[in-house]
């Protein structure tokens, strides 16, 4: 008998089977047919990759991977842990009724901080890709990849400023007597008045201590760091501060000496770093989503950038607890550490609590300055404090300029065969826009990025990151991705989270902090309006990256309207599906898809073998 194999594209009838696991291999069905018309099916057994071996269409390139273990872990609990939680979570929590404010922190980090913290660890960890690149697997949504790339970028611009200041007043402790005990000072003013003779009623009025600018700490941070009497306004800005430039300056460089070689190196420095010391819903809930959002640090691209140099069967669920955890417990122990201080100078002062309490920069740079110059010892704990303040910058900012250097490089491979070059032109270019916010008016633009470029828009970013992994990759792909890697799939919370409770989540908080939006203000200054329009221009220069970008890749893809569509949002691996006409997202299982037992998914996957012989 004469056997003849069809051509492929004949066997429309006939496809093989997917992955039915069992014993690990693919059976492959091959169509014959003899000369009088009869046919016959031969089966053969074809080699399959490990199930740990790496996502379909991956490339062949080895990718980096991190030294140790320990050194992926540092790096995120590095990032996550920062400055925020130092200056931002115990005012938040004081301000907001204290223990009765941990009930919707607690509640949006089960639901949405850890939920997506994971969904980021596992998304890069499986593509090993950057935040732009790792979205081959819905092209449609790689623009969300460039926005939170450029909106890590923008953080930096002012980021290191910060730790620049930090790096400043480490150099100023190192003296026998700290510069901000005393007045009498070429930077303070007539009216310096010793905190000594501060008291309640001397303040009178309603003003709070914290908003007492006059004392030798408030007038060191403003007059002689910031000079910022030197300056009427965001309008009149002046000349970068020589003393401040040089700060920036061993700034820049030990980020750029971290980060050049790539992870194996840069793993270090967080390793070294990270282990060093209505009206209601309105605020308290707003508060406290926010706050777990930005404690965690999800949507910068860092979390996916890390996550990519890990082994490829890595516990990335297991890293995502741990991770997440650590840093909430710091927060925690954070605001223990803050209001005892605060707590110390309420009384030392005669004053209230809240009349001390603050957050952002005026709580590390003056109120809690004042309390150590009390201290004995106080230039040792000064010290130790402000390299507590450097080592929580370092490695914050660190984990952002990765996530710029990984996401771009990955994209565009003259950038990632020239990473030693491309990192000095990000460090350099992130110096240079930093200088605007080392000049007389500096703090003005620095209050204005720190509330635009990462503000409703990297909450937006996050949003299209998980309407783009659940409803259009699919929870169930995503979860079989995740088993894949690890031998087993996330239960049915972590799906519903990701699938429903995450999205509606993100899309509150956005809708909330466009609807409580105010105007711009520093202290007592308030903003012209054309400042306004440049912070929400922007905070839209990333954010516009998201609809440029779909439109772009639609006219891009050929076919017709629908094919078109298909190709956006298939994976970039099964594209030869879409000419075929079996696209997984136009079918409605696979967008309500969350299976809910084992029974379930057991049969589930058989009937997807089933559904694909016939």
């Amino acid at each position: 008998m004469n056997i003849q194999v069809l051509p492929e594209h004949k066997l429309s009838s006939v496809a093989p089977l997917k992955q039915c696991n069992v014993e690990k291999k693919e059976v492959e069905l091959i169509l014959v047919k003899d000369q009088n018309g009869v046919q016959y099916t031969s089966s053969s057994i074809i080699p399959t990759p490990s199930p740990r071996a790496g996502p379909p269409g991956s490339s062949d390139e080895e990718r980096e991977t991190w030294g140790k273990k320990i050194d992926f872990l540092l790096s995120v609990i590095g990032f996550a842990v920062d400055l925020a939680n130092v200056w931002r979570f115990p005012y938040l929590c004081y301000k907001n009724g204290g223990g009765a404010f941990l009930i919707p922190y607690i509640l949006f980090l089960v639901i949405a901080g850890m939920p997506l913290f994971y969904m980021e660890l596992a998304l890069g960890q499986y593509n090993r890709e950057g935040a732009a690149t790792v979205w081959k697997i819905c092209p449609i949504f790689k623009g969300v990849g460039y926005t939170v790339i450029l909106i890590a970028l923008y953080v930096g611009f002012y980021y290191n400023v910060i730790i620049a200041w930090s790096l400043h007043y480490l150099f100023s402790s190192m003296t026998a007597e700290l510069p901000w005990l005393n007045c009498g000072n070429r930077w303070n003013s007539e009216n310096c008045t010793d905190p000594k003779n501060i008291n309640g009623s001397l303040l009178g009025n309603g003003t709070s201590y914290a908003k007492y600018k006059i004392t030798p700490a408030a007038e060191y941070y403003e007059r002689g760091v910031l000079h910022l009497h030197e300056s009427k306004g965001i309008q009149d800005l002046g000349l970068p501060r020589w003393e401040l430039s040089l700060c920036l300056v061993v700034v820049v460089f030990i980020l750029y000496f971290s980060l050049w070689k790539g992870v194996k190196s840069s793993g270090k420095v967080p390793a070294w770093c990270a282990s060093h010391p209505l009206r209601l819903i309105r605020y308290v809930w707003i508060d406290a989503a926010t706050q777990i959002f930005y404690s965690l640090g999800a949507g910068f691209g860092v979390l996916i950038a890390f996550a990519s140099y890990n082994k490829f069967d890595n516990n990335c669920y297991r890293d995502a607890l741990l991770t997440s955890t650590v840093n909430c417990v710091t927060s925690f122990f954070s605001g223990f550490a803050i209001f005892s201080v605060l707590g110390y100078m309420a009384y030392k002062h005669g004053v209230k609590i809240e009349d001390v309490a603050t957050e952002g920069a005026g709580l590390v740079f003056i109120i809690y300055p004042e309390a150590i110059s009390t201290l004995p010892g106080s230039t040792f704990w000064a010290i130790v404090f402000f390299i507590m303040l450097l080592t929580l910058g370092i490695d914050s900012s660190m984990g952002g300029m990765e996530a710029v250097i990984t996401g771009l490089t990955d994209d565009f491979k003259i950038l990632k065969r020239n990473r030693k070059i491309f990192t000095f032109i990000t460090a350099f270019g992130t110096f240079l826009v930093a200088l605007l916010c080392i000049t007389n008016g500096g703090i003005y633009v620095l209050t204005l990025l720190d509330n635009f470029a990462a503000g409703t828009s990297i909450l937006f970013g996050v949003l299209i990151e998980a309407i783009g992994v659940s409803w259009f990759y699919g929870v169930d792909r995503f979860s079989e991705d995740i088993e894949r890697m690890m031998g087993f799939k996330p239960g049915l919370y972590w799906r519903l989270c990701w699938k429903f409770v995450s999205p509606a989540f993100l899309l509150f908080v956005v809708i909330a902090s466009i609807v409580t939006s105010t105007g711009l203000r520093y202290d007592e200054y308030i903003f012209p309006q054309w400042s306004n329009i440049v912070g929400w221009g922007i905070a839209m220069s990333s954010m516009a990256f998201v609809p440029c970008y779909a439109i772009y890749k639609f006219f891009s893809m050929p076919g017709t309207f629908k094919q078109r569509i298909a190709y956006c949002i298939t994976p970039e691996h099964e594209h030869h599906r879409v000419a075929e006409g079996d696209v997984r997202q136009f079918k409605v299982r696979a967008h309500l898809c969350v299976c809910l037992t084992a029974n379930y998914k057991l049969h589930k996957k058989h009937s997807h073998c089933d559904s694909d012989t016939q």
